[in-house]
Formats: C-alpha cells, sequence, structure tokens
C-alpha cells in the first residue's frame, strides 16, 4: 500500500510509575481524534501508544513498593488501558518497552550503529536528573537543580559508551531547513535550531549504576541509556510483519518538555541506522492547574476518572481541545469545562437536535435542495489536518450557530415548513460527521435520530428522509451554582478578558446599586451616551473565541474599534452593513490585546443562550443619538 493511502500516529510511551492524569490523556486523545479523522478519509491507520518501562526512575519506584520493576509495572499498565478505555481512545497497539519484539529491535539498531562506528567506549561525569533520566550541564541547570523537577541534581560519574550524536549536527540542520513541517508549531523549531546551531556533544548511551535496562549487545556490562531504547519504539512497533509498510511515521505527538529528544537525538539515531525520518513532530503545550505542570511530582495531577466525572467523555474530548490551542499551554478550570458544555453543547447543539427531531416527529421533512456546506467542511479538513483543533471546533460551532439562526428566523412551528426542517436536519448530518472524531458516543445517537451513517459517503449525500422520532436529551445541564473547587487567579482573570464589559465603569454603579437597594439614580442613566451606529467591518478577534473586533461608524470623522462578545451568536455576515445601537461615551479599554471605544447593546435571556442586538426601528443616519 502506498504511504500517502496510510496514516502513522504516535503518541509518547508514558512512564509507568502512576496512573494517568490529564496531561497523559490530551496527548493520546490528540492522536485517538485525528487517527479516527483519518479512518473516516478511507486511510489505513496505525495509532501507536504504550509505556516506557526502563530506567532509573522505574528501578527506585519498584524498591520503594517492594517489588521488582516487572512485577511493580505490572500492576500500573492496566490502569493506562482502562483510563484510554473509558475515554474511548481506540488505539491499534499498545507497545510496552520490555515487549520481546522492542528488546530485540533496539539491540538490533545498536549492533548496526556500534559497527556503523558511531558508537564508542568513553566515561562521562555530570549532573544527573532521575526523573528526566538525563544529564545538564550547568548552563541548563545554572543553580544545579532540574528545570523541570526544581529538584537538586545528582553528579555522577560512570563508563559509558557514546553515540556520536556531534557528528550529525550539519545533517539535522540541513533537515530542518529542507523540511520545516519537521519541527511543529513553528515557534518552537527557532528554538531548537539555535540550540542546534551552538554545537552537539556526543550523546551518552549506556549505564552501569543500575540494571534494570535493555544491556548492550556487544557489552553486557552496560543497559541502554532509556532515551535511545524508548525512542525507538515508534520504529520496532512498525518491524512487526504486516506493519512495516507505516513507516516512517506521520506524526508524534509529544509535550514541549520531551522536544529535544525527538527533535535532536531521534533523527541522529535514525540517520545513523540508515532509516527514513518522521514527518512532523509536534509538541503541544502543557495542562496546568494554578498555574503549575500537572504531574505526579507536582501533587496536581488530575485523575481521568476525576476528568469525566464534571460533565461526561465526550464533554471532557470537547472541553480539553475546545478551550486552547494545541500547542500552547492551557489552565484547566472545571467552571469553564461546565460552562462550555452547558453553552455550547447543551444549548446550541443539544438544544438544536431535540427541537428539529422533535418537529421533525410532528411535521416530517420534504426532502429539497441542502444548504452549501463545502467550504464549512473544507476549512474544517484544513484545519484539523494541520493540528489546529480549536479553530476547526470554532469553524464547526459557528455553522450550528447558522443553522440555529435559520431556524430561528424560519420559525418552522409556525410555518410548518418541512423543506427549512430538512434543510437544518441535512446540516446535523455534516454536523455529527466532522464532529465524530471529537465526540464519538454523541455523534452516533445524532446519527442513530436522523438515520445515516457517520461516514465519508454520507458526508458528500445528501440525507434521506425517513420517519424521525424525537431525539433523546444529549447533554444534561449542570448546576452551576455551587462554585468549582479550581477557580484559579488566571481563570477569574481570563473571565474578565473575555467580556466586553467595563469594569471600572461598572463598580461605581454597583456601589451605587448596593446602597439604594439595587437601583440607581436617573443621574447615573443620564450620563450614558447611546448612538445608532453603522458596522461596517467584523473580524475575529485573534485572542478570544467568543469575542468579535467590529469597525463602527459612529457619524464622526474617524470609525471606532469597538469590541463586542458575539462571536458564539452571530455569523459576521449578520453583522456587517447592519445599524445597532452602542453606548458612545465610555473610556477605551483594552479587551485581550485589542482597545475597544466603545460597547454594543444587546438583550440576553437568562442562560445566555439567545443574544439579540438592539437595533433602531427606523433607519436613522449613523450617528443619530437615542433619548
Amino acid at each position: 500500500m502506498a504511504k500517502q493511502q496510510t496514516m502513522y500516529i504516535t503518541t509518547p510511551i508514558y512512564y509507568p510509575n502512576d496512573i494517568p492524569h490529564v496531561g497523559h490523556a490530551y496527548t493520546t486523545l490528540a492522536a485517538d481524534i485525528l487517527a479516527r479523522w483519518h479512518t473516516l478519509q478511507g486511510k489505513d491507520v496505525f495509532f501507536l501508544t504504550g509505556t516506557d518501562e526502563h530506567g532509573k526512575k522505574l528501578q527506585e519506584a519498584a524498591q520503594k513498593a517492594g517489588k521488582q520493576p516487572k512485577a511493580f509495572i505490572d500492576t500500573i499498565v492496566p490502569e493506562f488501558k482502562e483510563a484510554w478505555k473509558k475515554l474511548n481512545i481506540h488505539y491499534d497497539r499498545f507497545i510496552r518497552t520490555t515487549d520481546a519484539d522492542h528488546e530485540a529491535v533496539v539491540q538490533k539498531i545498536l549492533t548496526k550503529v556500534h559497527k556503523k562506528g558511531d558508537i564508542y567506549l568513553g566515561s562521562y561525569e555530570g549532573l544527573y536528573c532521575t526523573g528526566c533520566e538525563a544529564y545538564y550541564t550547568e548552563k541548563d541547570a545554572p543553580e544545579k537543580k532540574c528545570p523541570t523537577h526544581k529538584r537538586p541534581l545528582e553528579q555522577l560519574k560512570e563508563p559509558t559508551y557514546f553515540f556520536k550524536l556531534s557528528s550529525y549536527q550539519k545533517k539535522i540542520l540541513d533537515h530542518y531547513k529542507k523540511h520545516p513541517e519537521f519541527i511543529q508549531p513553528a515557534n518552537r523549531a527557532q528554538e531548537i535550531i539555535n540550540r542546534v546551531e551552538e554545537g552537539l556533544q556526543d550523546l551518552s548511551i549506556s549505564r552501569t549504576s543500575f540494571k534494570w535496562g535493555i544491556p548492550l549487545p556487544f557489552d553486557t556490562k552496560h543497559v541502554t541509556y532509556v532515551w535511545f531504547d524508548a525512542l525507538l519504539n515508534y520504529y520496532s512497533a512498525t518491524e512487526t510483519k504486516g506493519k512495516e509498510k507505516y513507516w516512517p511515521a506521520d506524526v508524534h505527538f509529544i509535550g514541549k518538555d520531551i522536544l529535544w529528544f525527538h527533535a535532536v537525538y531521534w533523527p541522529a539515531i535514525l540517520l545513523s541506522a540508515g532509516l527514513p525520518l518522521p514527518t512532523t513532530i509536534f509538541a503541544h503545550g502543557w495542562w496546568t492547574i494554578h498555574n503549575e505542570k500537572m504531574g505526579k511530582s507536582a501533587g496536581n495531577a488530575l485523575k481521568v476518572d476525576q476528568l469525566i466525572s464534571y460533565a461526561g467523555v465526550d464533554s471532557a474530548r470537547y472541553f480539553l481541545f475546545r478551550n486552547g490551542v494545541f500547542g500552547e499551554d492551557g489552565d484547566f478550570s472545571e467552571q469553564f469545562l461546565k460552562e462550555r458544555h452547558n453553552n455550547e453543547l447543551a444549548n446550541k447543539l443539544g438544544n438544536l437536535v431535540s427541537r428539529v427531531s422533535t418537529l421533525a416527529e410532528t411535521h416530517g421533512l420534504t426532502k429539497t435542495k441542502p444548504l452549501p456546506t463545502n467550504k464549512v467542511i473544507a476549512q474544517y479538513t484544513q484545519e484539523l489536518e494541520s493540528y489546529q483543533f480549536d479553530k476547526a471546533l470554532t469553524t464547526l460551532f459557528t455553522f450550528i450557530d447558522s443553522l440555529n439562526e435559520l431556524i430561528q428566523s424560519k420559525k418552522p412551528w409556525e410555518t410548518k415548513d418541512t423543506k427549512v426542517l430538512y434543510q437544518v436536519a441535512d446540516g446535523l448530518k455534516t454536523v455529527a460527521i466532522l464532529l465524530s472524531p471529537f465526540m464519538p458516543e454523541t455523534t452516533e445517537k445524532i446519527a442513530h435520530t436522523f438515520h445515516f451513517e457517520l461516514t465519508k459517503k454520507q458526508l458528500a449525500s445528501p440525507l434521506e428522509v425517513d420517519t424521525i422520532k424525537k431525539s433523546p436529551i444529549l447533554f444534561q445541564k449542570i448546576d452551576m451554582a455551587s462554585k468549582p473547587v479550581q477557580q484559579t487567579k488566571k481563570e477569574e482573570k481570563g473571565k474578565q478578558n473575555n467580556s466586553p464589559e467595563r469594569t471600572n465603569d461598572t463598580k461605581k454603579i454597583k456601589k451605587q446599586e448596593q446602597a439604594k437597594g439595587g437601583k440607581i439614580a436617573y443621574d447615573d442613566f443620564s450620563k450614558v451616551e447611546l448612538k445608532v451606529g453603522l458596522i461596517k467591518d467584523v473580524k475575529p478577534h485573534p485572542n478570544a473565541d467568543k469575542l468579535y473586533v467590529l469597525t463602527v461608524d459612529l457619524g464622526e470623522e474617524k470609525t471606532r474599534t469597538i469590541v463586542a462578545g458575539l462571536r458564539n451568536h452571530y455569523q459576521p455576515e449578520h453583522l456587517k452593513g447592519k445599524k445597532a445601537i452602542f453606548v458612545a461615551n465610555l473610556a477605551p479599554v483594552t479587551l485581550r490585546g485589542i482597545e475597544s471605544d466603545g460597547m454594543i447593546l444587546a438583550a440576553v435571556n437568562d442562560d445566555d443562550s439567545h443574544v439579540v442586538i438592539l437595533q433602531p426601528e427606523q433607519d436613522l443616519p449613523q450617528g443619530s443619538k437615542i433619548r
């Protein structure tokens, strides 16, 4: 099978020294989403995950538990498999570096690289972190503390075999230049390039200070350095009969803290062994809690069961990729997860499915020309296949907004317009198929309600008319009355930045309200200057997915820039060219990096699911005052 017809996706292999948490889940879910998407496209997909089971760290953890290393690891590995099952992750192989076939491949590659002359015996002395299984220079750790684990580094000296990493400096740099897609996102690539240009030192690839590892085939007194062993899992998994067609990997998903090992050590090892290099190494950011990296050493790891408990599996899958940019850090928030579940999944998608299926059960559907979806599908595809998961979901939910707006404006419950119902139902087919990699259980329910299959063929085919029954509730709304336990300062600040409200202007009024039993004086209200404005342009805010940046003509010499929280409720084309009422005399305020000089007035219902901008009843010229 030609390589373009296959897709090979990997996660890092995880240390089984504790049960998996959200940090592990994030990477593995990204791989699962991409694997499901390419399977939907008809590709032959191989999705690999697993555990990294050698090294000093695991040997010490086993000793503390009073067990032999393999027996200790055997009790933890099932926790990973069970977690991935709970999250509806469908991998093709769970590799363990203690698997016999993997160990054989590692020894085969070591022999090949040694015979080539790229491995030699020497001794090494330096600062070592057992947690990272890595040496650090004093330049990297000037206080002699691990930059990741914040613990003192050990001064170690031992005989070791070295891999001639330094001799591959030019070849690696040439590969970066020829293949800019090799390290992603692009902002991380330059950091690696700069470090490599400073020069590479030969790499210590064996240890004698502990025994838990793969023995070197040419000197069994030494065990293989854990990174030389672990990185080869990606290749060894394709050495199994029938899997050879998948190499090289299309994408390695990893955390940003292990990018150096993957972007420098890994290509050098492959070049030395005469093997093709993977297409892309994508280093995503960390999930943090209270701005600290989530993990066992920090004692703040959010376990998978807890993540699922907030709103269910599909809501958790959705939130992790909707609430942040894949490639940047994100601070976890129980509050934000529940808000997205209620406002986006329950109010927008869930209510739309319920509404359309209920009306279709009563009135039926009349087949007509479907709504145009080619642009939505093309944009979503481009964004998903370039690992812009948040943008892909934004594109999809913008389309869901347009379906909600269509049904709200046409009112088929009054007009009995079964053609509009068909168009929206067909649109929901497109939504479900595109959304299925993220939310497989939910989209199966939608497909069952409207009688279609989640396939590429169905994506290109109009919905067939059938008898529709009302959909069960897809998302039970969550009570938001109790304050979440994981509210953070960063999150509170983010909420302020995401809101178009003027906190400085409202604090004084709030105090006055409290003093007057919740009412404000007429004098306070009379200070507000309301004007008619023409919205000349609408652009998405680059730093906030709920905000638009409006260019508004208020009848003044220059147009104004006004930031408005309307992105979840209006398409740009539904705002551009419209007249609305604006507060014209507020002091400018910066909202997520853009100065906003005014405020658009809008009416909103109690749960924020429907927002309507306030417009003048007559066609008044821009700049007209509203009294």
